[in-house]
């Protein structure tokens, strides 16, 4: 279900107005109503969004580096600190570059002077000052002319692969002239360069050891300030969103508040003397949605929110759902060992891990749920880890298979039965979502197509009640008739509601198949899932060699890894594909607008 809101209206004058918003971010319960124009151009805003990416890039780059368990006790940080720690570990990132871009030349230089070994540049540059000229070049052995050791003193040095690496020795005046490439080599020894890629390489040690010590014992502190940083600059978009009047001597200010939370807000207001008034939404307004399902239905509010939020007047569809999706969800995994071992995971995570956010918890409940929807729905194959317990001669499992089990063809009607039904339900919530929107009249239309669908269901599948063609399905087809064509689109044109609901019915009879159909899915999904898990036991049994050792662990790998892939294949499905009914197939036929936009109050 969604909140009920109610619209505050605030009028303060100017001097009082910082301290005014002050209190109203310390209540932490409104939700202050945007402008229509942009922010962009507010010199302070963009100057902490800026902070805020600088921050929020350093805290993630800062989590890659901390140890997984600091042996550092976190300590409550310091926003001051924070912007600091952000300024050295700047510093420090900018020194890692440089260092990194100096080794990498280093590297370079070295490759490069390798084929000519270790020699002191002081020994060419005395050569040079005796009037001898030293060239470096190198050729393919195809190239090398050994004329040249006569002309020009050549002398080979090295030879890698086909290439062989020489130096000339000639007087400074002389004239050389070579077909080869003359090599540029740098100013070290080879000696010295390795020397210096040592150094630079032991700088980067050191630039990262005071990056961890930095993230071990400083990111409270970081937080701190991001923390901080996005307030100032919640507290810049709130007072954008403020309008000068009377010579820009008063400000208002208009946001939003649970109706529940009106008495706390108006014993503070009156306290601060502060002009104000509370009234209620109004057609046209924009009012910030709060889902407030409770148990049960609360965990499948993050799956709605995948999508997007009703508008305010709307009807919630999360606790209309979540039924059908747990099952959906179960069709398609369709294991009870999977199921098992889903709950177990999330039951022991919840039993021994430590420090469970708030957040966290909700989600570990739903893999529960739906875990358990899983282990039922698997219970009506029989399959656990892809084998047949039904084919076990045990009195137990025989007995639930008299009960239970279902085979392929069974499971497919299950799925377009439960299609069907969920389809009709969603039209059911369209005519209720109209008749509280637009007024009664408004519902008729999709009214008469329920009343159509199922009497033509009950002459279809109880023809003994009312048959097919019989006079009381043709009157009750009249009078849907009559609701369809007459009523689907109340206050226009006879003609032209006449025409809209051909036009209704083509959509209708073309789509309503489709749509049903979809829920196919729900069947082969289940079954492709349990033949991949039998063709992993078939592997893990035909695979393993004839030893007593090596045999079983073989087999236990393959057992394991092959249904690890197989869950993590088949859960991601069975999350997409119900997603997707209910998305697509449900939420249409429930004529589900939504694009409301969440609450989200004022608060440091």
């Amino acid at each position: 279900m969604i909140t009920k809101m109610k619209k505050l209206t605030f009028l303060v004058y100017h001097k009082e107005y910082e301290t005014f918003l002050n209190g109203v971010r310390e209540l932490g319960v409104v939700h202050v109503a945007e402008k229509q124009q942009g922010v962009a151009d507010n010199t302070e805003l963009q100057e902490n969004i800026r902070l805020s990416n600088r921050l929020q890039a350093t805290e993630k780059m800062m989590l890659a580096l901390k140890p997984a368990k600091s042996a550092v006790a976190e300590t409550p940080g310091s926003a001051g600190r924070g912007l600091e720690v952000l300024e050295e570990v700047e510093i420090l990132q900018s020194e890692k570059n440089k260092l990194q871009t100096q080794l990498q030349a280093y590297q370079k230089e070295k490759i490069a002077l390798e084929p000519w070994g270790n020699f002191e540049i002081e020994g060419l540059e005395r050569l040079n000052e005796a009037g001898l000229s030293v060239g470096f070049y190198s050729c393919s052995e195809g190239n090398y002319d050994s004329t040249w050791e006569d002309t020009y003193n050549a002398m080979v040095i090295n030879r890698v692969s086909s290439r062989i690496y020489f130096v000339t020795v000639t007087k400074a005046d002389q004239e050389i002239d070579l077909d080869v490439e003359q090599a540029k080599l740098p100013p070290y020894s080879l000696n010295r360069l390795q020397t210096l890629c040592d150094e630079t390489v032991q700088a980067l040690t050191d630039n990262e050891e005071k990056l961890k010590v930095l993230a071990e014992k400083e990111l409270p502190s970081l937080r701190a300030a991001l923390k901080e940083v996005n307030g100032e600059m919640e507290f810049s978009k709130v007072m954008l969103n403020t309008e000068s009047t009377v010579g820009e001597k008063l400000m208002l200010l208009q946001g939003w508040a649970p109706a529940s939370r009106i008495p706390e807000i108006s014993a503070w207001l009156d306290a601060q003397h502060v002009y104000y008034e509370v009234t209620s939404p109004e057609p046209g307004d924009n009012v910030p949605i709060q889902l407030n399902n409770k148990g049960f239905f609360s965990w499948f509010e993050p799956i709605c929110k995948l999508y997007m939020l009703p508008k305010y007047n709307e009807l919630d569809l999360t606790p209309f759902f979540a039924p059908f999706f747990m099952i959906f969800f179960g069709l398609c995994l369709g294991d009870s060992g999977y199921g098992l071992f889903l709950f177990l995971g999330a039951t022991l995570y919840r039993i021994f891990a430590k420090n469970i956010s708030a957040t966290m918890k909700p989600v570990l409940s739903l893999i529960q749920i739906l875990a358990a929807s899983t282990f039922f729905c698997g219970m009506l194959t029989g399959t656990f880890f892809g084998f047949s317990l039904y084919d076990l001669n045990v009195p137990l499992f025989q007995e639930m298979k008299k009960h239970l089990f279902l085979d392929n063809n069974d499971l497919f009607q299950l799925s377009l039965i439960l299609g069907a039904v969920q389809i009709l339900f969603g039209m059911v919530l369209k005519a209720v979502n109209q008749g509280i929107q637009f007024g009664f009249k408004y519902a008729i239309a999709t009214i008469g197509w329920i009343v159509l669908l199922i009497s033509c269901a009950i002459g279809a599948l109880l023809p003994e009640i009312m048959p097919l063609g019989g006079t009381v399905h043709l009157c009750i087809l009249g009078v849907a008739a009559a609701m369809i064509f007459l009523f689907n689109s109340p206050g226009k044109n006879v003609f032209l509601n006449i025409g809209l609901g051909v036009w209704d019915s083509y959509n209708m009879a073309t789509g309503l198949l489709g749509d049903v159909l979809s829920y196919v899915r729900l069947f082969a999904l289940g079954l492709s899932g349990g033949i991949l898990a039998g063709v992993f036991n078939s592997l893990a049994v035909g695979m393993s060699p004839d030893n007593v050792i090596a045999g079983p662990i073989v087999m236990v790998l393959i057992f394991v890894i092959g249904h690890s892939i197989n869950i993590f294949m088949n859960v991601l499905g069975a999350m997409v594909h119900p997603m997707r009914l209910t998305f697509v197939e449900f939420f249409k036929n429930s004529g589900y607008a939504g694009g409301g936009k969440e609450y989200k109050p004022f608060k440091k």
